[in-house]
C-alpha cells in the first residue's frame, strides 16, 4: 500500500522502539529488524538510539478504537536530540493500522528537533 510516491530525502533511519522489558521477553524487535536492513541496503546510518520508549504501553492491537489508541502512546516515546537534531529521519514501522504509534513518535523526534521525519511501514492493516 502506496501512500506517497515522491522521492524524499533523509539523512538516517530510526524504528519505532518497543519498550525494553517487552523487547528482552521477546527477543528482538521487529521494526529494527526492518529499520537495519533498510538502512544497510540504502547505506543510510541506523540511529539505534535516537528514540526510546519512555514507558510501557498495551500492545496496540489491544486499543479498541483511533482514539484509545492515539491515548495509549501519547508521550510514551523520546528522541536523543543528538542523533536526530537536524536531520531528515526516516521511522520505521512494521504493521500501520490508525497512524497513532507513528505520530507519537513523530512528534517526539520533532521535540528532540528532527528537522523532517518520514514514516514507511512494511504493512497496513485497515
Amino acid at each position: 500500500y502506496v501512500e506517497e510516491e515522491e522521492a524524499i530525502e533523509v539523512d538516517l533511519v530510526v524504528a519505532v522502539p518497543l519498550y525494553a522489558r517487552r523487547q528482552r521477553l521477546r527477543g528482538y524487535n521487529q521494526s529494527a529488524l526492518l529499520a537495519r536492513e533498510l538502512s544497510r541496503l540504502c547505506g543510510l546510518p541506523l540511529a539505534e538510539r535516537g528514540l526510546a520508549r519512555r514507558r510501557n504501553t498495551p500492545p496496540q492491537a489491544r486499543s479498541a478504537d483511533a482514539e484509545a489508541r492515539k491515548r495509549n502512546v501519547a508521550d510514551a516515546f523520546i528522541a536523543d536530540g543528538r542523533w536526530v537534531e537536524g536531520r531528515r529521519v526516516l521511522l520505521i514501522d512494521d504493521v500501520m493500522t490508525t497512524g497513532a504509534t507513528v505520530d507519537a513518535c513523530a512528534r517526539a523526534l520533532h521535540k528532540a528537533g528532527a528537522g523532517s521525519v518520514w514514516a514507511l511501514s512494511f504493512a497496513r492493516e485497515d
